[in-house]
């Protein structure tokens, strides 16, 4: 059997990760949404919580044990914002960073109810490209993408494209 491949999505907190694993996985059934935030509230995977910035402290060790598991059966898609540099490379065959606008950004984070400084700590991150800095210097080039998220249209077709590739990389790994 051919092993499904699996896919990074990653952005700053409000670029519409969430929405695009779930479209995703609604468009490929086979496919897996590993939330590692919701995977480190539920199953413990913290050394605390951090109330300045109202997270949980993560326990990259204990993270990257379990998703070694959870990843080496295929299909995975992962969504996350932290620890990219400690997931190791070969756990991915597609690297997305969603990227959105500054001012769409901050309207999504206050629609949330996001306090003023978390807010402007991650349009702050944003503006800086902190996430694709850290994909770039994390994974080669050529398994990742960067895709504006600024729209419901945008997130429909970063899903087509996605999904396309998906079909591709599937089809490719029958033939040889």
């Amino acid at each position: 059997m051919i092993k499904q491949p699996n896919i990074l999505i990653t952005g700053t907190p409000g670029t519409g990760k969430s929405s695009t694993c779930s479209a995703l996985v609604e468009n490929v059934s086979t496919l897996r949404h590993v939330q590692v935030n919701e995977l480190v509230k539920k199953n413990g995977w913290h050394s605390g919580f951090d109330e300045e910035r109202n997270s949980y402290i993560i326990d990259e060790d204990k993270v990257c044990d379990e998703l070694e598991e959870i990843l080496e059966k295929g299909g995975g898609v992962v969504e996350s914002h932290a620890m990219l540099d400690y997931f190791p490379e070969r756990w991915f065959d597609l690297v997305i960073v969603l990227v959105a606008d500054n001012t769409v950004l901050f309207d999504r984070l206050k629609n949330r109810g996001y306090a003023q400084q978390k807010v402007q700590e991650n349009v702050e991150c944003e503006i800086m490209q902190v996430i694709l800095q850290e994909v770039r210097s994390s994974y080669k080039p050529e398994i990742t993408q960067v895709l504006a998220s600024n729209t419901p249209e945008e997130l429909e077709n970063n899903v087509d494209r996605i999904t396309a590739w998906y079909h591709a990389y599937m089809k490719n790994q029958e033939s040889g």
